[in-house]
This record gives C-alpha cells, structure tokens and sequence, in this order.
C-alpha cells in the first residue's frame, strides 16, 4: 500500500475506517485467562524432575524490548524427558482454549556431539483437568496419562551459533473442556529452548444486532444450539413462532453463523431503518398495520393518525368504517336520504318509488328498508305499527332497487311511509337516520272474511275442502289463499299456504289420522280479506292396518335373509382367505400383484399403458398453472425440487399443497416415471365419494407448461421419523398407538385395492397439524441391486433404499407381497414406540439380513407395551401366510385403544415369537365361521 509524505492517503485510511465499521460487529473477541507477559513475580511453576531439572526461570527481554518472565531449559542429557507444569488456569464458561507459544529452540547440531545423538528439535505440549487445585510435586503422575496430550511443536526458525535471533509461535487448540481448570505442562526432549511467553484465551463472539434482533457476547459451546437473544425495541417475533425468542449460533471461532432463527420483525405502527437494526416508529399521517416487512404508507381517505407509531389511522369525525373493512380502506359515512318518493294507489295495495339520494357516502353497499305507520283520522291520536296482514313485495329490508309493493291495508286509513337509505356504516354513525316520508290514505272497503268452511272428501293423505263464493263485494275475487297446519301448529308457526281460483282446494301429501287447522281468505283489487276463523279437519286412518303390518313383517324378514346371506359371505370370504393364502398373490414384472377379485376396485399398474400419458389422463386432474403459487422450496426430491404452494382453483377455497417439480433437461422416460406416482395416488383417492383420510391426497399435476409439477396435500409436520425425534417422548402411548392406527388404517384400503407399497416406512408416513398420519411416496417399482456387499434396493434411478424394513422373502427372492408390506409395518411399528430410532441401529445390512434368517427380532424399545411389542413380532413371523392381515392389524389396535389399560404393561418379552392375544382372538372367530 502506497505511502505518501510518511502518511497513508486519504482515500486508504477512509477505506480502513469503512471495513473496520463493516466488519467490526462480526470479528471475534478474544478473553484472556493467562498471559505470562503480564507477571511481574516469580511464575513460580513446577519442574519435573525435582532435583536435577535444568529448567531455570529467569528475566528476560521480549521481542519489543519488554522486560518478560521466561524458563529455559539447555540439558546436559538429552536423553532425559524434563517436564515444566504451568500454575491452575481457569477456564471460566469456555469449553475450548488456545494456547500461544512464544519461544526459541537451539538447532541439535550446535550440542556437543554425545548430546545432539537423541536431541529432538520439538517439545511436546499436555494438559490436564480438575476441579481442584490439586497439583503437587507427584500428582499428577508426570506421564501423557493421566496429562491428555495435545500436539508436538516444531519450531520453524533454529538458532545456530552465532546466526539470526528469531524466535517462533504457535498456537494449540485444547477443546471439550468440562472441568473448572486446566494445568499446562512442557515437556522437552532433549533441546535448549526457551519459553519466551504463554497465552492462554478463549475465543467470544461479540454483542450483535442483527435481522431486528440483539444477542449478547456469547461464549461458543459445542454442544449449544444458539445462542438466545431478544428483539430490538419496537420489534416481534412473527405470528406463527409460538413466541420463541430470536437465536443465533455463536461459531467456535468466535464469529456468529448465519442468520438469527425465528427472526424478529417491526412490530405494527414501526418500519425498518435502512439497516436491519432498528425500526423507526410511522410519523403523524402514516400508520403500518402489520408486523414485518413494508413500510409505513399514508393514511386513506378521511382518516388520520394523532399519534406517531400507529397500527392504524381513526376515521375523522362523522367517518366510519364498517366491521368487515379493512384498516386500509376510507373512512366512509352513511348515505342521504331519498329523494322523490313517488306513490301509487290501488285501493288497499301501494306502489312506492323513489329517487337514489344525492350522496351515496362513498360506499357501493346501499340499500334500503321501508317503515309504515297507521294514523287514526284526528291529529290528537297517535300512530301505531302497520298490521302483521301487510306485506311488502320483494321485501321490506335490504332491498337494493328503489321501488316496493305494500299489499294488504286497511281501507280508508291514513298510512305514513318512510324510505331509509343505509350502506355498511349507517349503524356506527350517531346522526339521525337518512329518511325521506311519504303519507297516503286508502280508498274502498276490502273483501268480508271468508264462510262456510267444509269437508266434501278426505282420504289417509288428503283433504278436499268447500267454502262459500263471497257476493256482494264491489270488485271480483282474484283468488283464494288457503293456510293449513297440524293442530298443534300454529304455536311453532309452521302453516302451509294453498291458492285457488275457485271456492274448493284438494290438500295433498298429509299425514294419516291427524288433525288440522284451516283458514281461507280472499283477494280483490282491494287487498286481502282477514283470514276466517279456523276449522279443524282430520284425514282417514289406512283402510287396512293389517296391510302395513305385513309390510313390516316382509321387511324384518328380508333383513333376516340378508343377515343370514352376509354371515355366508362373511364365512367364505373367511375360508378363502385361509385356504388361499399362498396363491392370492402374484407378482408382476413391476413387483405388485393382482388379486382374485370379487367385483372390488383394483389398482392398474399405469407401466401396462402402451403410452403412459393416457394413464395421467385417466387417473389425475390436469391444474391449470395460474391456479398455483410457489412460495418456498422446502427441499429436494429424486427428480427435482419440491416446494410448498397455493392452490386456488375459482369457485373453491384455496389451500396449501405441496409441489414436486421435474427438474429441467428431463428425458422421456424421466418424465413417464415422474408421471407414475401421480397415476399410481389417482387410483387412490376416493372410494365412491369418501376420500380415505390416511392416504396422500392428490390434488392433479401440470403437464401443459414447464416445469412439470404435481400437487398433493401439504403436510405441516412432514416425515413422521424426523417429527418423532423431534418430539422425542411427547406424546403418550394412546396417541402413538391413534398414529399407528391411522398408518394401518391407510394399509389396508391399499392391500384391499391389490396395490403392494414396498416402501412402507416412517420416513415415507406424513404428518399433518392434527396428527393425522398419511400414507405417501406411491414412486417408480425397486429391484434388488446384485454382486454387492451391502445389498440394497434401488430404484431405476439408482437411488439406494435400505433393507432394514424389507421381508426376508422379498430379500431373498423379490417376493413382494402384502406380506411383506405387513413385516415393514411391524417395523414402522418399533420406529414409532421408540420415536424416530433407527432400526437395528448402526449394524450394517449384511449384519441385519444374517441376524433375521438366525430368527433374530428387535426388542422392545423402552416404555412399549408388551401388546405392541406382540403384534410387532406377529408381523415378523418368518412364514409370510403366518403375518396378520392389515384389517387384522387395524381391529387389533381398536381393541387397544379401547381398553387403554392394555398399554400400561411394559414388562419386556422373553426371546422368541410371542403371538398377539388380540390376533388369537380374531384368528379363531374366523376359524369357529369356518367350522
């Protein structure tokens, strides 16, 4: 770097201040537990051997001209280890401490002849842990055990007789410190040297504001996962984190790793500076609803903030804004009244219409509700409410076109009518209501109640009625309008409405033997007549009882036949699946197998297909890419990346989903066997119309656009080994054996649909927020890879599956069956019970397949009820046809579930096979059918 006039530039020592300022905040801080350059006494250490050590400390000069305590050590013989042990250094909160060594070293040469034979030209550095200031002249024994040694030092620059002086450092790391001190000890083997200085520090990283989150100096630990911090003032934690304060790793050397996890963010009412330090509250006239990323933004139309800081901005006076708007819609006000109200009348009958008002407030909700009061003919008395007999057509409230029809007044009556204009805020304003009113008075009289209420014919669900005609009225009758209810109906208000143009009415779809009460009223141009006084009539018992008796009689007897026909079934599906155990199933050139049906749906293999796109076509919805959102990659599958999305398809509520993408630069066939699994779940997804609740929902794929995707359910908790071991021993036994039910649940409609899984394993079971656990990964078909020395399975990508979860025949002869789908759930099984733990732990898969044909089984993991361990060892019987079937599985965890004091007993099984109580009884009801 350039100098000028013995000074740096300008523009050098600005570019020094800038990085010091950048990187300052991430530079790791040093803390000093000893330095011998800073003794100004005797170090007074211990030297080994006691009497003849030729160790010496003595005053010397430092590299700077210090005066300095050092030791050196020239011994006459060389071949003599000599030993130099440092006081207690405390280790204080590190677990890890670095040791700088100043020193000399006289190259081996320069000792006289005898003593340079077995001179070595390094030194070796040990150290030793206590709690104590223990040390003595014999403890601890002078030798590399019980002192831990950390490395031997070679010096890179040698003094030679009468050459350069020039002495040597390094630095040592001594790590997994537990105890409250160490001692460091020296040994020499036969060099002169000299120790010149020994620092001993550990490394700290420094106070840290970062992401709107504040960490103190934090002193790394290996076995931390991060240090703890807080948010910055005026910042939160995001919704969604359970209130988890913001942590960040402290690295060993002394530098923070990362970003913070659960990162903070400004809280609502404050944004973010320039930096990620601080957030700055929102000015008057601003306002920020929310926590996180934006900005403070202006306030809307007719509100304002009064303080700085705020989440939000009041409406001005006479402004409001509706429950259901927004924080960053205007303010609005109601609307004002009507204008014009014009009316028409017909007799009993009004027609009013009006004018939209001049204001509608500054909403698109208006509406309008019409209020009717009756007047009596002097000024002296007061108004009442209109009669329950008028009606308002289409509707007296909410209406949203500006004209109504009121039918059913009084003749010759004074009526005042009031049009109400509102929108979404006339509720919330505290002025008088926006009305505009109207006053009318009706002409003639309406038509007499109706007479003469009668009988002509009734039957067991009908009624045939009479009445009189009405006469002498001054307009002709329009029609009749008939309500009829039971008796005890019109308490609950349930009347049934019947018209007629003519004086009789037939009433249909009645109740036999019941009695009901019925009123009649006419309409004329004048309105309505009031409804005559009611009349009871009661419809025929059945002309034969005896008839529906016999028709009950021929029902209990047809479900006798069916009860004996479904016991038949019942005993031959029974028998069958005894007597055919060893030939149901067959395998195809895929690994699956087809089963002897009986009318069931059965999974179609979608490689049988002469072109595998009409298979996609037959079993997935095809999505229409503008219907999802990528939000986030949340990992790597074999063909690609799968993310986490949204999916909203118009006319439904949108969700999440889970997307796999086919990466770019695809072959043919990479694209066919990537299809696969979207045909293979399509097959799955419903049973007529139920959707089976433990098995992967397919939501469809993308075929018309690149990349490729397919969309499923997404699952909240993920893979349920990596959600066991982190909830490791959350969850009660009731609550793992609900998980395995659901599991076996998934099984079994898959067994039952002759699909084989093959896979069958926690890591391929997802979890859903309510615990809920699917059956997934339906991918390409596995053969078993040859001439290896750790068999595996390998899928046609090459991609390696472990064996531990396979059945010894589909080991030994690719026999894969719902047999062997069964001895895998039994291993799903172990790895629940013991949350997350790898099966057969770290034995390799030669070990696992030479333990299993020796009859070897997996114990029980700690805390497993012995009737879980049970069924375990049901599903590992060695004979496939001896393994419990999936329905068997599922009713015995019923039975378990139900009787929760079955999973209290956890004394482990003896060695050996031991067959599930649960299974025993299933076993023999379906033996005693067969019988």
């Amino acid at each position: 770097m350039e100098r000028r006039g013995g000074n740096w530039s300008t523009v050098t020592v600005l570019w020094l201040v800038l990085i010091e300022l950048v990187l300052s905040p991430c530079m790791a801080e040093e803390e000093v537990v000893m330095n011998t350059k800073l003794e100004t006494s005797d170090l007074r250490w211990t030297v080994y051997p006691h009497t003849d050590s030729e160790w010496e400390e003595m005053s010397g000069l430092d590299d700077e001209g210090t005066s300095v305590r050092t030791y050196q050590l020239c011994p006459g013989d060389s071949s003599t280890s000599h030993w130099l042990r440092s006081r207690l250094i405390p280790r204080r909160t590190a677990s890890v401490l670095y040791v700088e060594i100043r020193f000399t070293m006289m190259e081996c040469s320069s000792l006289p002849f005898n003593s340079h034979r077995s001179c070595k030209e390094t030194f070796n550095l040990h150290y030793y842990q206590t709690d104590t200031d223990e040390a003595t002249n014999t403890h601890p024994a002078w030798m590399e055990n019980p002192y831990t040694k950390v490395d031997t030092v070679a010096a890179d620059f040698l003094l030679r007789r009468g050459g350069e002086r020039k002495s040597n450092v390094k630095t040592l790391r001594i790590s997994r410190l537990t105890k409250r001190g160490v001692y460091l000890a020296f040994q020499a083997q036969g060099v002169c040297m000299a120790l010149l200085a020994v620092r001993v520090y550990f490394k700290k990283c420094p106070t840290l504001t970062r992401s709107f989150s504040r960490f103190p100096e934090t002193v790394p630990h290996t076995l931390v996962e991060g240090a703890q911090g807080e948010c910055v003032d005026n910042a939160v934690t995001p919704p969604g984190e359970l209130a988890r304060p913001p942590s960040m790793l402290c690295g060993e050397d002394g530098q923070w790793v990362g970003q913070p996890a659960t990162a903070c963010a400004c809280r609502p009412g404050y944004e973010a500076t320039d930096t990620d330090l601080r957030c700055k509250a929102c000015p008057v006239g601003q306002y920020k609803a929310g926590p996180g990323v934006g900005g403070c933004v202006l306030c809307p139309t007719n509100s304002n903030t009064l303080v700085t800081g705020s989440s939000y901005c009041l409406c001005r006076p006479g402004y409001h804004r509706a429950d259901s708007d927004p924080t960053h819609t205007p303010c609005t006000r109601p609307p004002s009244a009507p204008r014009s109200i014009v009316t028409q009348i017909n007799d009993t009958m009004v027609t009013l219409e009006w004018s939209e008002p001049l204001e509608r407030g500054g909403r698109g909700d208006l509406t309008y509700s019409v209020g009717c009061v009756r007047c009596g003919a002097s000024p002296q008395r007061a108004c009442l409410p209109c009669e329950e007999g008028v009606s308002y057509r289409p509707s007296q409230h909410g209406l949203s076109q500006r004209r109504v029809v009121i039918r059913g007044l009084l003749p010759h009556t004074t009526y005042t009518f009031t049009v109400q204009s509102e929108n979404g805020v006339s509720q919330l304003s505290l002025s008088e209501p926006s009305v505009e009113r109207v006053n009318i008075t009706t002409s003639r009289d309406v038509p007499a109640p109706v007479s003469g209420i009668r009988r002509t014919k009734a039957s067991e669900n009908s009624l045939t009625l009479q009445w009189n005609s009405l006469q002498n009225t001054h307009y002709t009758v329009l029609e009749y309008q008939l309500r009829y209810c039971p008796k005890d109906g019109p308490e609950s208000g349930q009347w049934q409405y019947v018209t007629s143009v003519v004086s009789s009415v037939v009433v249909s779809n009645l109740q036999r033997s019941t009695s009901y009460q019925v009123q009649v009223r006419a309409r004329t141009m004048a309105g309505y007549s009031n409804f005559s006084p009611a009349s009871t009539f009661t419809t025929l018992p059945d002309k034969v009882e005896a008839h529906s008796q016999l028709m009950v009689t021929g029902v209990l007897v047809a479900m006798g036949i069916l009860l004996l026909i479904t016991a038949v079934i019942i005993a031959g599906y029974c028998y069958c699946k005894h007597m055919c155990v060893k030939d149901i199933e067959m395998n195809d050139q895929n690994g699956q197998y087809l089963m002897r049906q009986t009318g069931m749906k059965v999974y179609i293999d979608p490689f049988t297909y002469e072109d595998p796109n009409e298979a996609v076509r037959d079993f997935a919805k095809e999505i229409d890419v503008s219907f999802v959102k990528i939000e986030e990659v949340i990992g790597a599958g074999e063909f690609g990346e799968v993310c986490r999305g949204r999916l909203k398809v118009p006319g439904k509520k949108e969700n999440y989903v889970a997307i796999k993408t086919l990466k770019g630069g695809y072959t043919d066939k990479q694209r066919r066997d990537f299809l696969s699994e979207a045909s293979i779940m399509g097959q799955f997804q419903s049973v007529g119309q139920f959707q089976h609740p433990n098995i992967i929902h397919l939501e469809g794929v993308i075929t018309a656009s690149c990349p490729v995707m397919i969309l499923t359910e997404f699952m909240e908790n993920g893979a349920l080994d990596s959600f066991l071991r982190l909830n490791d021993g959350q969850f009660t036994p009731i609550q793992l054996v609900g998980m395995l039910r659901g599991i076996a649940s998934g099984m079994k409609y898959l067994s039952e649909m002759s699909y084989v899984h093959r896979d069958l394993a926690a890591r391929n079971i997802l979890v859903n927020s309510n615990l809920v656990c699917k059956v997934s990964d339906f991918g390409l078909s596995r053969f078993l890879q040859e001439n290896s020395s750790d068999p595996t399975y390998t899928s046609s990508l090459g991609g390696k599956i472990p064996i531990r979860w396979t059945a010894p025949e589909a080991i030994a002869f690719r026999k894969f069956t719902s047999a062997s789908d069964a001895w895998s759930y039994g291993i799903v099984m172990w790895e629940v019970m013991s949350f997350g733990e790898r099966p057969y732990w770290d034995m390799s898969n030669q070990d696992v397949i030479n333990a299993i044909e020796q009859d070897y089984r997996l114990p029980p993991p700690p805390e497993c009820p012995s009737s879980l361990h049970s069924l375990m060892l049901d599903c590992w019987q060695k004979e496939r046809a001896a393994r419990p079937r999936f329905a068997n599985v599922v009713s015995a965890l019923d039975r378990l579930i139900r009787n929760p004091a079955s999973l209290k007993i956890t004394q482990p099984d003896g060695p050996g096979y031991i067959v599930s109580p649960l299974l025993l009884h299933l076993s023999s009801t379906c033996q005693s059918m067969l019988q």
